[in-house]
């Protein structure tokens, strides 16, 4: 299995615009082949002294941590995915981040081998 996974900070009066954006980029990815379309909004995520998921995206006040992730067979599959959904004329607006509920500079995001799967 192959992730990418994402984390950001979304200002909390622009949820319901992440929430919608979001609804759609997971039924893109979900329509050309991704496994599963994951994202999680802060609920116990302490700033922590030296390193915390808040402190990773220069949370601000204001603001919530959104942690993501996609899954799919292989990286070979993500990129194939990935070059579809990018060409989806659905998510052509939300690619070009000029009304992004969020800021992309401080987005973290990568993909990761499975280590270890249960």
């Amino acid at each position: 299995m192959y992730v990418d996974g994402f984390l950001l900070a979304v200002p909390t009066d622009r949820i319901e615009d992440y929430k919608k954006m979001a609804q759609t980029a997971g039924e893109v990815w979900m329509e050309h082949g991704a496994l599963s379309y994951v994202e999680c909004i802060a609920d116990d995520v302490p700033y922590g002294e030296l390193t915390s998921f808040p402190r990773a995206v220069q949370q601000k006040d204001g603001e919530t941590v959104i942690f993501a992730w996609i899954t799919y067979e292989s990286r070979e599959a993500r990129d194939a995915i990935n070059e579809k959904v990018m060409a989806d004329p659905r998510l052509k607006d939300q690619m070009d981040m000029k009304d992004a509920p969020f800021d992309g500079k401080r987005m973290i995001y990568g993909g990761f081998r499975t280590l270890l799967e249960f």
